[in-house]
């Protein structure tokens, strides 16, 4: 079933004074959604998010919510007006009032405030605790407070400014699914600032990928690990690493790896060189196949090991094995390319001057299943 459109961003500009952090924007959520602004730090993400908030003035383009505009060059609604939530960072809780009254503090006159503050307190697992103060709270605690507080008022949207980013590994994963939880029992829609790719992928219906000011991409993470649209998201998202090809059909590369086939044709001129993305589950381990590659360096995972490989040119790749499947530093092993469908990249420059002969000896073989 499908949503109406909540939040809409159009060809945006924005940043302080005359400077322009993010430009030529575009952007829309559906009601019910989670979004995702992921990036690096100094990328746009948070100026977006103040934006949105209304705390940063617009320079080109509009902001529309539920159909209404609420920011454009020369007009900004104040943020109070805009019925939008907000979690920051550093919690920003009132020390001196207590859980209940925090919550409490933007549905000051609402009629029945205390069946609210009760029904709140026990989405955010926080029951029986409304009388403490913050101090009194670990960390996610107070995290979940924020929450509280933020969807008292039944924001149409709610903003997450890297609300994880205080906590440890271990509780940020905990409450990150959990947040994810808590905003879709509701039913609420949000948008959350991160450079945590592990906790965009964990929260969000839709990530937007950032560089310097400009998204790059806005699609689901699946499309996003599978079909990045720029060399930039493809080595942002997940592990992965690029070798140059030699296109020899729409389907096929050839490449110091043998030739790889496919599920998809590209359109761009046959013979022409392109960087093919292989991802450490793109190679297998196969003890028997003639291809080999040096590892350079091991991480043990548990249930797998991951394996640093150096191909005879230099080019470097990583790859899963199975754990039982030990190999030591130096040793060569046997690999071969299991990649359903090649990403591929058009690369600059000659093809001739970039790809070594391809040795005779390594034997050609198919990726196609």
């Amino acid at each position: 079933m499908s949503h109406p459109l909540l939040l809409n961003l159009r060809n945006l500009a924005c940043g302080y004074q005359d400077q322009r952090v993010v430009q030529n924007l575009n952007l829309h959520l559906n009601a019910g959604d989670i979004g995702c602004l992921l990036g690096s730090s100094g990328c746009g993400k948070t100026t977006t998010l103040r934006a949105i908030a209304g705390f940063e003035p617009v320079h080109e383009g509009e902001i529309q919510l539920a159909g209404e505009t609420i920011s454009r060059a020369g007009f900004t609604l104040a943020p109070e007006k805009r019925r939008i939530g907000m979690v920051f960072q550093d919690y920003a809780l009132f020390p001196h009032l207590s859980v209940a009254e925090n919550i409490a503090f933007g549905i000051r006159k609402h009629p029945q405030k205390n069946r609210v503050i009760e029904e709140l307190l026990e989405l955010v697992n926080l029951k029986g605790l409304g009388k403490r103060f913050p101090h009194e709270l670990s960390g996610g605690q107070q995290q979940r407070v924020a929450l509280a507080r933020a969807l008292a008022p039944e924001p149409q949207l709610l903003l997450l400014d890297e609300p994880f980013s205080n906590l440890d590994g271990e509780l940020r994963r905990k409450l990150s699914h959990e947040v994810r939880d808590i905003l879709k029992s509701r039913g609420t829609s949000a948008i959350l600032v991160t450079h945590d790719q592990e906790e965009a992928f964990a929260v969000s219906d839709h990530v937007g990928v950032f560089k310097e000011g400009r998204l790059e991409q806005w699609d689901t993470p699946y499309n996003l690990y599978h079909e990045p649209l720029t060399p930039f998201v493809a080595s942002f998202i997940g592990q992965g690493y690029f070798i140059r090809g030699q296109l020899n059909s729409p389907e096929s590369v050839q490449t110091e790896l043998g030739e790889l086939r496919g599920n998809r044709a590209y359109t761009w001129p046959i013979g022409g060189a392109v960087d093919v993305l292989l991802r450490p589950d793109d190679i297998v381990y196969a003890p028997d196949n003639g291809l080999k590659a040096k590892i350079v360096g091991k991480s043990f995972q548990g249930a797998s090991t991951l394996y640093r490989l150096q191909m005879p040119t230099g080019a470097q790749l990583e790859s899963i094995f199975p754990s039982h499947a030990d190999h030591q530093v130096g040793a060569e092993v046997g690999i071969r390319v299991a990649a359903e469908h090649l990403v591929l990249f058009q690369a600059s420059g000659s093809i001739a001057a970039q790809i070594p002969a391809i040795e005779s000896g390594v034997r050609r073989y198919s990726t196609a299943s």
